[in-house]
């Protein structure tokens, strides 16, 4: 009996150490990445069900009749390369794309005059034989639908709702003359609307897509990627891009990968490197910026972790804590996301709730989707904390994505109370009511190497 119950118990030691290792490494299994052909179905899918749903909920938001978008081959209005089908790279020659109006019944009526139609989203208006001007045939079908206005892409405010080009508004003028021409409106709304706005079946993927870049961020931050004494800042930076080479994924902006450590100076990203070098040392806080495109979507992430030194078991007790004032920072941001509040009045609650408890708030949080710094409102710049004029001042919406861009000043007593400056990001999503992050967010730091 002896024997038997020391093999159960031996049997049962090894089953816990065995789950724990096979739970340590599933949180760093990559999610299954579709090959490229499916992956251009999905986004095909979506664009078809945003362009059924979104285009007349906008357009009868905003009371406009008709929508002209105008875009030229490597010229192309922000709105237009997202309304194109996933294997067209570009517009092609001039690109004119119409949505009219036709009321409750007939519904939105989406014409290309162009050369080609646009996938079997977009058919042709144009037959070049027939009528050889495309300005002309552009003309011929506003008259036929007497539209009472003609919203354009032309903004002061947001550069992804100034798509016009100043010789295409011109052309399009001529071609429409006086009467037509005085109907022309511009709506940051449409624009904005179409690209902030995420519908349910692309929510119900981004989650994966963010697992993606998370899973990504933590590989580069561990002992697979880092040797203290002999990586470098920019050794990680280029294992970021080669990954996402090898996965068939893109970048949206270089990663960034910086250090700071006990006894320097300055906290300026810009100046850790100056100060402190490339190398990666034992005791070293480093922290990362990585951007990726997957599937039409962004993401945008910062983490940090920690090099530990011999026999430590764990990051200083004051770098921890850092960590999670840069949690409450976050906290106090999210607790204050509501329909119908500008930006910037989010930033100044935010701020002022963050300041109230002890904490030093940067918040310089965007909209993220189809762009990094996407449509939106913007929560604050870095080098700005008294709110941004125009961008700061549009309302926030139901279903859209936020990059929750922040940082927190913190004094670590075991870095003989040295200020730290830390530094995340992460993804959420904001449905009307409720905020909640797209796959989780960093409570803890890292660990290099791991327990």
């Amino acid at each position: 009996m002896r024997t038997n119950r020391n093999a159960i118990y031996l049997l049962a030691g090894i089953l816990y150490l065995t789950s724990g290792f096979i739970k340590a490494h599933n949180e760093l299994i990559m999610p299954g990445l579709p090959d490229l052909q499916q992956r251009a179905e999905v986004q095909n899918r979506w664009l078809k069900q945003r362009l059924d749903t979104l285009i007349p909920a906008l357009m009868r938001e905003a009371n406009v009749d008709m929508w002209v978008l105008i875009a030229r081959e490597y010229n192309e209005d922000p709105v237009v390369e997202t309304m194109l089908p996933a294997t067209w790279m570009s517009a092609r020659r001039r690109m004119i794309l119409i949505f009219y109006d036709q009321g409750e019944q007939g519904g939105v009526e989406r014409l290309a005059v162009s050369r080609y139609p646009v996938g079997d989203i977009f058919p042709s208006a144009w037959d070049p034989k027939a009528q050889p001007d495309q300005w002309t045939r552009v003309a011929q079908i506003i008259k036929e639908r007497n539209p009472g206005n003609i919203a354009v892409n032309i903004s002061d405010t947001f550069p992804l709702a100034d798509g016009l080009s100043v010789s295409q508004q011109r052309q399009f003028q001529e071609a429409l003359g006086n009467t037509l021409s005085a109907r022309l409106v511009s709506h940051d709304t449409l624009a904005i609307g179409w690209l902030e706005t995420r519908i349910p079946a692309e929510m119900a993927t981004y989650q994966s897509i963010m697992r993606v870049a998370h899973r990504i961020v933590e590989r580069g931050l561990s002992e697979e990627v880092i040797t203290p004494g002999v990586t470098t800042t920019d050794d990680v930076v280029w294992w970021y891009r080669e990954t996402l080479a090898e996965l068939k994924v893109s970048p949206w902006c270089q990663p960034s990968v910086s250090v700071q450590r006990q006894g320097m100076s300055t906290f300026e990203i810009e100046k850790m490197v100056l100060e402190n070098g490339s190398l990666i040392l034992p005791g070293d806080l480093v922290h990362v910026d990585f951007c990726m495109s997957y599937m039409g979507l962004k993401t945008d992430t910062q983490q940090m972790a920690y090099v530990r030194r011999p026999n430590e078991q764990n990051a200083p007790e004051g770098l921890r804590n850092g960590l999670k004032a840069a949690n409450k920072v976050q906290d106090a941001l999210t607790e204050n996301f509501k329909t119908g509040r500008s930006g910037n009045e989010i930033l100044f609650a935010a701020r002022e709730e963050a300041i109230a408890q002890g904490l030093t708030p940067t918040i310089y949080t965007h909209p993220i989707g189809y762009h990094g710094h996407g449509a939106g409102p913007s929560i604050g710049s870095w080098e700005q904390q008294e709110g941004n004029p125009g961008t700061g001042d549009y309302k926030m919406r139901a279903n859209t994505a936020y990059s929750i861009e922040l940082n927190a000043i913190e004094t670590v007593p075991e870095w003989d109370d040295q200020k730290v400056r830390f530094m995340l990001e992460v993804d959420g999503f904001f449905n009307g009511t409720d905020f909640s992050y797209i796959d989780g967010r960093q409570t803890d730091l890292l660990l290099i190497p791991r327990k």
